[in-house]
């Protein structure tokens, strides 16, 4: 069946969609997964032509790779089914009744499109509708109530994306919810968070379930820890403002990382792929997240960059935007605890900052000790035996890999610790330099109704219960941040809250940071 798309991007003029936005749409254009009748229009409050809009977003268009590698001479076609429209404000009656004039208008031309690739049936004809919130949270429901009102179609689906933050806590994003519910139903919501996008975040299901050996291991018997660690090697440059409305805690933690930690830890869904299976994955997600504490201050390290050792790189309070008595977390350490049968007892912990020594996103599974250890090999030092980790990394140089106990080649008996190792740009050099941007591969999702990948309202509930305790006792109680080195592994307290836990730092080198860093 023919079906066409109009795509359009609330916010157009803003970061978000000209790096974000346009790009994953350009990408899966050349990738021929958009119709052949496809419109892209911008919508926005400053003025613009369209062919000044064209040479706006054209720079961020022009190094975007695409799946099956088609070649630049795609850039100017794709620009032409790009429009700009402005209006007043969000809400605008009068520029949203034009804009949806000129949707059912496009629509009606794709409907002749069909007819010259050979569908007969004008009555047939499917018109999707995509509508891109790329705007601050504030403006949502005026955005959403004009649309409603005006430009939603009747041709086909209409879906509506937003972006991160929901809230600010549990009473802001129940308010935010309720109004965007009354709006639009949830079936037709897809709240992105592009975290769900990564490649590696993706393979996480697959890993815990696609494969035999891990899952009898995956449980509070043979694991004593998980990390989580996300590491920013840049502060908030450019855009303190915002970024101390937020903090690292609503900016990554809340989102990003609990997702993450969510998939980690969740009962395997009844199915992961076929009917009602994004269903099924959400649902055992926002049940492990039910069974998670109210993270405690007590168990909390707050962290705030001053400036580089050698004065190049400015504290945080140096920024534009900051203000001058600011206690807002750029670096925090938190342990979460899931009360179930397969994780009581196992320290879930998240450690995320900004500028810090390295680019990093991982996770780390160490396992217990191997038992009786000291007794079998009496003549090693204490602990000389490692602990074994299961670590995916997720950025930057995507692999998999598991750390064991070995001994030394030759005649001696010294133990080492060496890596089963899957290094995604070794193992798959064509498809590691063609992989999708996260937000190319959520469009997509989007596109197929696929909302497994998407943060549903119960979710984002329990992940608000989580955190809105300390958030508020953060804010009550003033509490304040350990100053760090730009450039530094964070606040030492951080490192040792850690091991508080039960995790032991290994101090041997992975040897594929060499091969490829």
């Amino acid at each position: 069946q023919f079906e066409g798309l109009t795509v359009v991007v609330i916010g157009a003029s803003g970061d978000l969609a000209k790096k974000k936005t346009y790009p994953a749409l350009f990408a899966l254009w050349k990738s021929r997964f958009l119709p052949r009748e496809v419109n892209i229009i911008g919508y926005a409050r400053s003025q613009s032509s369209d062919e000044e809009f064209r040479d706006k977003i054209k720079s961020f268009l022009a190094g975007t790779e695409s799946v099956h590698g088609r070649t630049q001479a795609d850039l100017e076609p794709f620009l032409e089914r790009c429009t700009y429209r402005s209006g007043e404000s969000y809400d605008s009656e009068e520029a949203w009744k034009k804009l949806s004039d000129e949707i059912d208008e496009l629509e009606e031309n794709m409907c002749k499109g069909g007819q010259d690739y050979g569908e007969d049936d004008s009555e047939g004809f499917k018109c999707n509708r995509v509508f891109y919130f790329a705007i601050p949270p504030n403006v949502f429901t005026e955005a959403g109530g004009a649309l409603k009102q005006h430009a939603i179609g009747s041709r086909g689906w209409n879906r509506i994306i937003v972006e991160k933050p929901f809230g600010r806590d549990t009473e802001t994003f129940e308010e935010l919810n309720d109004k965007m519910s009354k709006l639009f139903d949830e079936k037709d919501m897809f709240r992105i968070d592009h975290y769900l996008g990564k490649e590696m975040v993706a393979n996480i299901l697959f890993l815990r379930f696609a494969n035999t050996f891990l899952e009898p291991l995956w449980n509070r018997n043979f694991i004593k820890s998980v990390v989580i660690t996300f590491k920013e090697p840049f502060g908030a440059e450019g855009r303190g403002g915002y970024f101390d409305q937020f903090g690292i805690i609503r900016d990554v933690m809340q989102n990003h990382l609990l997702q993450v930690l969510a998939i980690l830890a969740m009962e395997p869904p009844v199915r992961l792929e076929g009917e009602n299976f994004d269903t099924y994955v959400r649902d055992e997600k926002v049940k492990v997240l039910d069974c998670i504490d109210p993270v405690k201050l007590e168990e909390t390290i707050l962290g705030q960059y001053i400036a580089s050792r050698d004065g190049s790189k400015p504290g945080y309070l140096d920024h534009d935007g900051v203000p001058p008595d600011s206690n807002c977390p750029t670096f925090a350490t938190a342990v979460f605890w899931v009360r179930n049968t397969r994780w009581e007892g196992v320290p879930f912990v998240m450690k995320a900052g900004k500028a810090l020594n390295e680019h990093k996103v991982e996770v780390r599974v160490q396992f217990h000790a191997p038992p009786a250890a000291n007794f079998m090999y009496p003549s090693r030092p204490k602990e000389s035996i490692q602990r074994n980790e299961f670590v995916m990394r997720m950025q930057p140089s995507e692999a998999v890999y598991l750390k064991m106990n070995m001994k030394t080649p030759g005649l001696s008996g010294e133990p080492v610790t060496t890596e089963l190792d899957l290094s995604y740009k070794e193992r798959f050099p064509d498809e590691f330099s063609k992989l999708p941007d996260a937000y190319t591969r959520l469009l997509l999702e989007v596109l197929n109704g696929n909302q497994a990948a998407f943060v549903r309202e119960d979710e984002l509930r329990a992940a608000w219960k989580i955190f809105t305790p300390l958030l508020h006792r953060i804010d009550e109680e003033k509490a304040l941040p350990i100053p760090y080195v730009y450039g530094s592994r964070g606040p030492t307290e951080s490192d040792k809250l850690i091991q508080s836990v039960g995790f032991r730092y290994h101090g041997g080198m992975y040897n594929y940071l060499q091969k490829f860093n």
